[in-house]
């Protein structure tokens, strides 16, 4: 019995770290659709060791709760949610309410069902009296691309602000147009969330100019949506003003990884002999390279263009006490680009490309060039896909790449090996 209880413990504590480890790779720049595919396999095969082992598995999930971590919270939801026992499912939400945080491990585990399994429970949160119950609704339909209609209306306008904040970006991934006129009320919101997804998610319905210049002041500010507000608004500009913000954004030091990051969305190839520059300054080298590829398409690694990290290069928390830098790398991912050598590729190949036209991955942006990127690209590359189609496509609802693999597989038509 000591050995089975060994075994259970381990499909609890690899659920919630590999479910952590899933939501890491969901915007990750080295994972593709294959890659989360594998690893929500992964996750899924401790769950299903909890889920054989019935009641004992549910008191061993249960149990983990206590440390009041999201990932314990998902693996719980999900076995809770499965199971049907709204007392089971009441103790699980007990602990998500507590935090915006530990809510992700619930919204998360009505997101990993299927919807039929999900819906039941979508529904009556959604009737709920409390705002974090309704917010999880909300947000576990949304990432299903499914509208809750009425309490999805009413969220717009509700006096809470995490709930109004979820309504307003659920609005923009479902398409909801209609919305628009309740969301504008918020553009001058005193809370950054409001006003940062009445922004994003008019932007993205409508293009409304003044939404595109609060997403300018956030992207150029230290909000944590600064990157977010730079897509979004840049894709909303029309090619002069991207340029010209683009180059305004390079002029300040403050905000000159904005403006390679600017670069590679706008995916004009007139910016690579800038691009390539920049890559020879070390803290923009890796994000310059990565735009480079955005741009054009090509694999650095792949095709021997990158080189080693330099020397004396020191980036994220370091072993120093007294360094209060914590942040973890943004790039801790991406290849080291050889400015040299990606020069001379580009010498070579660069009336292959149209200037002053947009690219994506080396071809122009089209309907069903997204569609493919959607299948072959990597996160950060299929999270820009599916922004284009959004905005060509104002009525569908925005394609979720962050959802389990293989249903994303299923939706794309991509054959399916469990």
């Amino acid at each position: 019995m000591a050995h089975v209880g060994y075994i259970l413990a381990q499909h609890a504590d690899q659920a919630s770290f590999l479910w952590g480890l899933r939501t890491g790779a969901g915007t990750a720049p080295h994972f593709g659709l294959a890659d989360l595919t594998k690893l929500d396999k992964r996750v899924e095969s401790h769950i299903d060791g909890l889920r054989i082992a019935g009641e004992d598995g549910w008191q061993l999930a249960a149990k983990e709760l206590a440390r009041e971590e999201a990932g314990e919270v998902f693996a719980a939801a999900v076995l809770a949610l499965e199971s049907g026992d709204q007392a089971k499912i009441r103790s699980v939400l007990s602990v998500a309410a507590k935090a915006p945080e530990l809510s992700r491990g619930f919204i998360s585990a009505l997101g990993w069902l299927e919807y039929q399994q999900a819906e039941p429970h979508i529904k009556r949160l959604c009737a709920s009296p409390s705002p974090v119950e309704k917010l999880i609704s909300i947000a576990a339909a949304a990432i299903h691309r499914k509208d809750t209609g009425r309490a999805l209306n009413d969220a717009v306008s509700d006096p809470d602000p995490l709930l109004r904040a979820r309504a307003f970006r659920a609005a923009g991934e479902l398409g909801r147009a209609d919305l628009v006129p309740l969301m504008q009320r918020d553009l001058n919101a005193k809370d950054s969330r409001c006003q940062f997804w009445s922004a994003w998610s008019t932007a993205l319905l409508v293009g409304y100019g003044n939404a595109i210049e609060v997403l300018q002041s956030i992207a150029e500010s230290p909000s944590p949506y600064r990157e977010r507000a730079l897509q979004m608004a840049l894709r909303r500009m029309n090619s002069r003003a991207a340029h010209s913000w683009q180059h305004r954004l390079a002029q300040k030091p403050q905000t000159a990884r904005s403006a390679v990051i600017a670069a590679g969305v706008i995916g004009d190839p007139s910016e690579i002999p800038w691009l390539i520059e920049q890559m020879r300054n070390a803290p923009l080298a890796r994000v310059g390279g990565e735009a480079f590829t955005m741009v054009t398409g090509v694999d650095l690694a792949y095709e021997d263009l990158d080189t080693d990290k330099p020397e004396d290069f020191e980036s994220g928390p370091t072993e120093d006490p007294n360094d209060n830098n914590v942040d973890m790398d943004p790039d801790e991912r991406l290849p080291w680009p050889d400015p040299s050598l990606i020069s001379n590729w580009w010498a070579k190949h660069a009336s292959e490309f149209q200037l002053g036209v947009r690219h994506l991955l080396g071809k122009p942006i089209t309907a069903d060039w997204m569609q493919q990127v959607l299948r072959i690209g990597r996160q950060r590359q299929r999270g820009a896909a599916a922004l284009e189609l959004a905005i060509m496509r104002p009525s569908e609802p925005l394609f979720e790449v962050r959802a389990p693999g293989f249903r994303q597989q299923e939706v794309l038509q991509i054959p399916i090996t469990r």
